[in-house]
């Protein structure tokens, strides 16, 4: 159950260089490749002949060829041409809109005729100087709506990361959930309280005192189809938490972009975006690596809650206060839905 006209992450840049990719978005097994001028398309990973992944082909003058007959593709889903065959009249294939920015490849399951790029989240901290970068992909055999869920609610720090970024303050402190439009947001503040391990860690990478009380704050927002961004720090204590000056505190970006392959896997594109020392690229490394460790924590409670769920799959699940902020994002992302599947039926009706 996922919206279909939006933009979805389906690879970051570096993923597609000269060789076509396939991956599967929203249960549509996609191609994409760079045509001529680097240009980023994507169209059905079938090819018209006789059904072989177009992916596992190559590209040739712009051209997407498949590698079992050498059938020639164009950007548009037509046969271009093929070795020693007539083949002008071969049916189109599928093609989706396709946009490379901010260091991913994004795609439009759904209408093309939509498809506006200005809808595209802006990223600030994407070639900004003031910012460094490093992310990573987990692929995760669950509903993505799960992981919607997980990071909205981080009380499952304090169990799950108990020894990165866990602490059992977090439990003590009640967060506050709004929802602003399509957007929620779930924050929690904690005051004077001790830096778990990978904060402290970032207070010495910015050579701040990692042993002396802090103020902490977690500002998760999610936004459609599936992106979640936390804004995530500690500031020393007394010195304004979150509006702390930057000389007192560190502070990230969580970048999250959770991407539904099929109805009970995703694709998960994690990172942070962080505010100090953007030039220290081992720092950078460092925290990648550290944060990779972090969500490969939530990679098995998340397919074991999977594989639960589909064995009881009409279990009433019970909801607290904590899970606000998971809740009200279903909200969204259901009537998104809803209001995909009743414009489809009215065009079918009036078809």
């Amino acid at each position: 159950m996922f919206p279909v006209n939006t933009w979805y992450v389906a690879a970051s840049s570096d993923e597609l260089k000269d060789k076509p990719l396939g991956r599967t978005i929203c249960n549509q097994r996609m191609a994409f490749y760079r045509g001529k001028d680097q240009q980023v398309h994507a169209v059905e990973d079938f090819c018209p002949h006789r059904g072989a992944p177009l992916s596992l082909g190559f590209v040739s003058d712009g051209k997407l060829v498949c590698g079992y007959h050498g059938l020639e593709m164009g950007c548009d889903g037509k046969t271009i041409a093929m070795p020693g065959q007539r083949v002008k009249g071969f049916p189109a294939i599928g093609t989706y809109a396709a946009v490379e920015r901010y260091g991913f490849i994004w795609v439009w399951p759904g209408d093309q005729d939509k498809a506006d790029p200005a809808l595209i989240p802006e990223m600030e901290w994407h070639d900004n100087p003031e910012w460094a970068y490093g992310g990573g992909l987990y692929h995760v055999k669950a509903d993505y709506r799960l992981m919607v869920d997980n990071l909205m609610d981080l009380t499952h720090e304090t169990y799950v990361h108990a020894t990165s970024i866990g602490q059992p303050e977090i439990d003590e402190t009640p967060c506050r959930t709004t929802v602003e439009g399509d957007a929620v947001v779930t924050s929690r503040f904690m005051s004077d309280i001790p830096a778990p391990p990978f904060w402290k860690a970032a207070l010495r990478a910015k050579g701040l005192a990692d042993d002396v009380p802090v103020d902490r704050w977690q500002i998760c927002r999610f936004t459609p189809p599936s992106h979640v961004m936390i804004e995530a720090g500690v500031a020393h204590a007394g010195h304004g938490g979150y509006e702390a000056p930057a000389e007192h505190k560190v502070y990230s970006v969580v970048v999250d972009f959770i991407t539904p392959e099929t109805d009970t896997s995703m694709w998960y594109f994690w990172g942070m975006a962080r505010k100090f020392k953007p030039e220290d690229a081992t720092l950078t490394d460092q925290i990648r690596e550290g944060q990779g460790k972090i969500f490969a924590e939530d990679l098995e409670m998340l397919e074991r809650q999977q594989a639960n769920l589909s064995a009881h799959p009409t279990r009433a699940l019970l909801k607290l206060n904590i899970d606000a902020g998971g809740v009200q994002s279903r909200r969204i992302i259901d009537r998104l839905v809803s209001q995909e599947q009743a414009a489809s039926q009215q065009q079918e009706t009036t078809a």
